[in-house]
This record gives C-alpha cells, sequence and structure tokens, in this order.
C-alpha cells in the first residue's frame, strides 16, 4: 500500500515549546494512554515496524517526536498520558507541554486519539477530549485492539461511543482498528489525509 504514510521518516523530537520545529506546513498529532496502542497503530499505519518506538515501559515516551510525510505534512506522536510511574515534576512539564501544543499550535489540523476499544472514554480521554475541544479542530478516535473482541461486541462499542460522541463531542469521529489484523487502515488514513490537504 503506498499510501499517505509510506514515506514517513523521522524528523525531529521535541521537548520544550521553544523547540517546536518551524515548517510551515500541516501535522496531525497522535495521542492516546500509554497503552491504548498507538505507536502499533502508527507504525500500522506506515506499514513500518519500528517507526514510532512501543516502549516496554508504558510513559517513557516523554517528548513530542515527528515524523516527516513530505511536501511539508507531518505526523506527531505525543507522550502516552495516565502512566503512574513517571515523577510529578516530569508530569508536570509534560502536561503544561501537551496543553499548550494542543491548545495553540497553528500548524496542527487534527487529532487522532487512539482508545483501547476495551476501554474506551476513559476519564483521561475525556480530558483530553476537552483540552482540544475549544480549538474548534477535527478529532478521529480509533478504538484499537478491536481483534480483542467478537465483531458484534466491537459494533456495538463503537455504536455506544459514537452515539456518546455525538452528544457531548460533535467534532470527534471514531472508528474501529485492529493493528494486529491491518483493519482500519484505509479509514484512517482517508481522515487523516483529508486533513493534511485541506
Amino acid at each position: 500500500m503506498m499510501g499517505l504514510f509510506s514515506k514517513a521518516a523521522f524528523y525531529t523530537t521535541v521537548n520544550h515549546i521553544r523547540d517546536l520545529p518551524m515548517h510551515g506546513g500541516r501535522e496531525v498529532a497522535f495521542v492516546g494512554r500509554s497503552n491504548a496502542g498507538k505507536s502499533s497503530a502508527i507504525n500500522a499505519l506506515a506499514n513500518h515496524v519500528r517507526l514510532a518506538y512501543t516502549s516496554k515501559t508504558p510513559g517513557r515516551t516523554q517528548h513530542l517526536n515527528y515524523f516527516d510525510l513530505g511536501e511539508k505534512r507531518f505526523i506527531v506522536d505525543l507522550p502516552g498520558y495516565g502512566y503512574a510511574k513517571v515523577p510529578p515534576e516530569a508530569k508536570r512539564h509534560w502536561e503544561a507541554l501537551l496543553s499548550h501544543y494542543l491548545q495553540q499550535r497553528e500548524e496542527l489540523c487534527g487529532l487522532v486519539v487512539i482508545m483501547d476499544i476495551r476501554h474506551p472514554l476513559t476519564e483521561l480521554d475525556q480530558t483530553m477530549l476537552d483540552w482540544f475541544q475549544p480549538t474548534g479542530k477535527p478529532v478521529h478516535i480509533l478504538l484499537t485492539k478491536s481483534d480483542k473482541l467478537s465483531r458484534q461486541q466491537a459494533t456495538l462499542t463503537l455504536l455506544k461511543v459514537r452515539e456518546y460522541l455525538a452528544e457531548n463531542y460533535p467534532q470527534c469521529s471514531v472508528q474501529t482498528f485492529s493493528s494486529l489484523k491491518k483493519q482500519g487502515l484505509e479509514e484512517a488514513e482517508a481522515v487523516i489525509a483529508g486533513w493534511l490537504d485541506g
């Protein structure tokens, strides 16, 4: 599949707002709970085993990692949230960086939120959506690990989540996704391409 992500290459790592790249293009960020399968989702989309580093210790990525898709289009892998073993000062630094980035980054044209289909819309997920909502920018949710549920259960969860979003977060769209089974890749890629080419 020669898609949008086929040329993805590591671009830079950012640990401070002042280091955000001035590339003059558009970017889409990926965020999710530490064990929701974010790195796996990025790697599945890029058809690349080790593009986004899947850490054995969740919460290890404390930086914003940029990947260049060519033509001034970027994806940004944001740190996984909700992992308890991060020291409080690191957590505060990270939250300040993240909230500033999400709320004020002009180049950011949409947010992909990764949620484990077995535990969607946790309190932390909703905090993330609340942070981002005032920007008015679109959000697309990938309900990952959908292969862990029966098709019927997965569909039911998808409908419930969709209903909840329509009431509370109308700027969000949602789909099921499985990195393992490579399900939902085209749908996700179409949404992201639409934002980047917008």
